[in-house]
């Protein structure tokens, strides 16, 4: 392979790192894929500082993977949703949950 072809495979690769890349970006998209959450469903469930957690859920609606929605009520509520383009990061996450599994398996049994 040629510099101008790896190149052509880093860049995109890059990019997607950059999107998910943190602690908390891709728990937050696995705990969205089981439903609907509020703010501090979210805050709980995936177990990160209200500060961050804000953090991240304005950088993955700024990328088109969560969608957020303000509820007039008293008080207002606010709900988090995966978007359908971040549908097409399911496979992805599948398989990182495979490789994952399979290299905690791999390591623990070494000890």
């Amino acid at each position: 392979m040629n510099p101008k072809e790896c190149s052509g495979q880093l860049l995109p690769v890059r990019d997607a790192i950059d999107v998910l890349s943190g602690k908390w970006k891709i728990p937050i998209i696995v705990a969205l894929m089981h439903g609907n959450y509020r703010f501090r469903e979210l805050h709980r469930m995936v177990g990160i500082s209200p500060k961050m957690l804000s953090k991240e859920l304005k950088e993955l609606e700024m990328h088109q993977l969560v969608k957020r929605t303000v509820y007039d009520t008293i008080p207002v509520s606010v709900e988090y949703e995966l978007t359908p383009y971040a549908a097409s990061l399911k496979k992805v996450i599948g398989a990182l949950g495979e490789w994952g599994a399979q290299h905690r398996k791999k390591v623990m049994s070494k000890k």
